[in-house]
């Protein structure tokens, strides 16, 4: 089968810069071509990175692109700017995968010799699915982003989850008898509940009877990667400063699988208190951390109902509200003082996302392109 795989207008591929999406489907693209599929990937160009090359069994061809900014609109004229590029350089293929958001209405019409169309949805769908009529199937991460699919696509659309290395992640512990480590890994950025997570922490500081503890921020922070910008973060660090002092790590982003597994694997309680109601569809960081063995903390987002149940894979805290901060201090002050429930959390929690390996997702979405494309019928005649 002849795969074509496109991302974004803003990061590079491999994942020099980070980017869920790009991580992801790199790993798949790698898979695909290891299975016998001709493999072509299209993405941002990047110094350092050759405009064409085949690595590992994928073709890559890579195109100027543009910065991510702050505005949707300025995003959205980009991702179309981005789409007109790309189709200008789609090789035949019998079926190309999409993660933007424009391309997708057009390229059915603008190259029919791209092959079948299909769309990866990655964030909270806005309306762009009704312009997605040539769109042959439409994969989503998760039961939440699938129930706020249009009635008239449903037929359309797949629930395949987001692919994590539970192989190495589930390897990967390295934890320290002290001091219990509560951790974020992911953009330090307003939608993802950083102050939030801060300002429970302080609350924890004033709390007596709790084992030594560390805050820990893995993420970039600067507005090109999506982050709140460095005026943000000077902020948050001047009003946490006097409750936690050295108590808080503020560590750069780390890219390469290995180390972040490693990042993961030194965390105790792995915190994602996310506020984003419209923007997080998954919770990737979520699983890898709980693949990893972390006791799981998560904001009571649909998104994250397909990794955690609380009491049982993590804990849920209530996030809407006044009282949110102190829900969430809770959740994280029954973590660390309580040994057992952690371990319990954790195996259970690492065992759950384990469906979610990439081999299991890569799978899922092969087996479908191959009846999307009929092909999988010729290979069995």
């Amino acid at each position: 089968m002849r795969i074509t795989i496109v991302t974004g207008f803003f990061l590079p591929v491999p994942a020099l810069r980070g980017g869920a999406t790009e991580k992801i489907w790199h790993g798949l693209a790698r898979i695909f071509a290891a299975r016998g599929h001709d493999v072509s990937f299209i993405s941002r160009m990047w110094p350092g990175l050759a405009p064409t090359e085949v690595a590992e069994g994928v073709r890559h061809i890579r195109l100027p692109g543009f910065d991510h900014t702050r505005s949707l609109p300025v995003n959205l004229v980009l991702d179309l700017a981005w789409g007109i590029r790309v189709a200008r350089a789609l090789p035949p293929a019998d079926v190309v995968i999409c993660n933007t958001v424009t391309l997708p209405a057009w390229l059915r019409l603008a190259r029919p010799s791209a092959g079948r169309v299909s769309v990866m949805i990655g964030r909270t769908p806005r309306g762009q699915v009704s312009f997605y009529r040539g769109v042959e199937r439409i994969y989503v991460p998760s039961s939440s982003v699938a129930a706020r699919i249009p009635r008239g696509a449903a037929a359309r659309t797949r629930v395949v989850g987001y692919p994590i290395d539970w192989q190495m992640l589930s390897g990967s512990a390295c934890r320290k008898a002290a001091p219990l480590v509560v951790g974020f890994v992911g953009r330090l950025h307003p939608e993802k509940g950083i102050e939030l997570l801060l300002r429970a922490a302080c609350e924890l500081a004033g709390r007596a009877g709790l084992p030594d503890w560390r805050l820990r921020l893995v993420g970039p922070s600067d507005v090109a990667s999506g982050g709140g910008g460095r005026d943000w973060i000077a902020a948050l660090k001047r009003e946490c400063s006097p409750s936690l002092g050295e108590r808080v790590e503020w560590l750069p982003p780390e890219f390469q699988p290995q180390a972040l597994a490693r990042v993961y694997g030194g965390i105790d309680i792995f915190c994602y208190p996310s506020l984003a109601e419209k923007g997080e569809t998954f919770g990737v960081a979520a699983a890898e951390a709980m693949a990893a063995g972390c006791a799981t903390v998560v904001s009571g987002l649909d998104c994250f109902g397909d990794l955690v149940t609380d009491g049982r894979t993590g804990l849920v805290f209530d996030h809407d509200g006044a009282g949110a901060q102190g829900h969430l201090a809770d959740c994280i002050g029954r973590l660390l003082a309580d040994s057992r429930l952690r371990a319990e959390l954790a195996a259970r929690g690492q065992e759950h996302v384990r469906r979610f390996d990439y081999a299991e997702v890569s799978r899922r979405i092969l087996d479908d392109l191959e009846v999307l494309t009929g092909l999988g019928a010729k290979k069995e005649g």
